[in-house]
């Protein structure tokens, strides 16, 4: 059944989301697009995550990704707003992409009302601030008490990634603190984390080895267990790996009533991490 409510959202395509949640809130997706090897591809168009996957771990060189053109978020916003609709973006944090940037010029420029969120994160952590938004507008909720209900949602969503090459972050010198700081060779693992004062990446363990790795995530798990009311749990990875299954293993059995969704990342994430990596990301309702 189409939803009544007078607020759409739109989101881009490096959100962590399911086929089904998409289509269920009817959430507009505007693609990025990228290039492997000279050959252009549109994200979820005419290449899907595990595609694309495949592909990258057999170019010749990093893929380039492009944030979509400024007219394709007016043409998606004049096409939403037609039937006086307001509608509300939310996209990728600034720090990886300028995304935001050309919807919110793209805002300015639309015959709509648009209402640009940058939601400080990407992959499931902008899956959950999407989902929160379109269930409140359903309600007939106003775009004060929607963003209200994002920005609660913002600061309660956790997203802990481990980076198990530094190839991909190096070439392209998306993640600055990282970036040409450490070499490969001394087999260096990180685990960053994406803060939500704008998004930001900081480094919170630097290690030899996978077990450096481990341990970290063990500890994020501990201490989740003190949390009281978890609504969901995401692991989103480039390529299993024995480390991602065990920890996936570990959040299903600490938290077995919690929602939890296993799935390969996106080929935006994908390029900039690199193979191996993974992010565990939760979302936590104290109300």
């Amino acid at each position: 059944m189409e939803s009544m409510a007078n607020i759409k959202i739109v989101t881009d395509s490096s959100v962590g989301l399911t086929e089904e949640e998409i289509k269920k809130y009817n959430i507009t997706i505007i693609p990025l697009t990228v290039m492997i090897d000279d050959t252009i591809y549109v994200d979820r168009e005419n290449i899907n995550n595990d595609e694309f996957v495949e592909k990258m771990m057999t170019s010749k060189s990093l893929p380039k990704t492009s944030q979509p053109a400024i007219g394709k978020f007016v043409d998606t916003f004049n096409e939403l707003g037609a039937d006086g609709s307001q509608v509300l973006s939310i996209n990728m944090m600034e720090s990886i992409s300028g995304t935001v940037n050309s919807a919110r010029q793209a805002a300015t420029i639309s015959d709509a009302d648009v209402t640009v969120f940058d939601s400080g994160t990407t992959d499931r952590g902008l899956g959950y601030q999407v989902l929160a938004a379109a269930k409140k507008a359903q309600t007939g909720a106003s775009m004060t008490e929607v963003l209200n209900e994002v920005n609660f949602v913002k600061d309660n969503s956790y997203l802990f990634l481990g980076v198990m090459t530094l190839d991909n972050i190096v070439k392209g010198g998306r993640i600055h603190p990282v970036a040409g700081a450490i070499t490969n060779f001394l087999n260096i693992k990180l685990v960053l984390e994406v803060t939500d004062d704008d998004g930001k990446i900081k480094i919170r363990s630097k290690g030899r080895g996978v077990k450096s790795v481990k341990k970290y995530f063990n500890n994020v798990i501990e201490n989740m267990k003190s949390l009281n009311n978890i609504q969901q749990i995401c692991i989103s990875y480039v390529t299993e790996t024995d480390l991602i299954l065990e920890l996936a293993e570990q959040l299903k059995t600490t938290f077995p009533d919690v929602s939890f969704l296993f799935r390969r990342t996106t080929p935006i994430i994908a390029t900039h991490t690199g193979e191996g990596a993974f992010a565990l990301l939760y979302y936590n309702d104290h109300r």
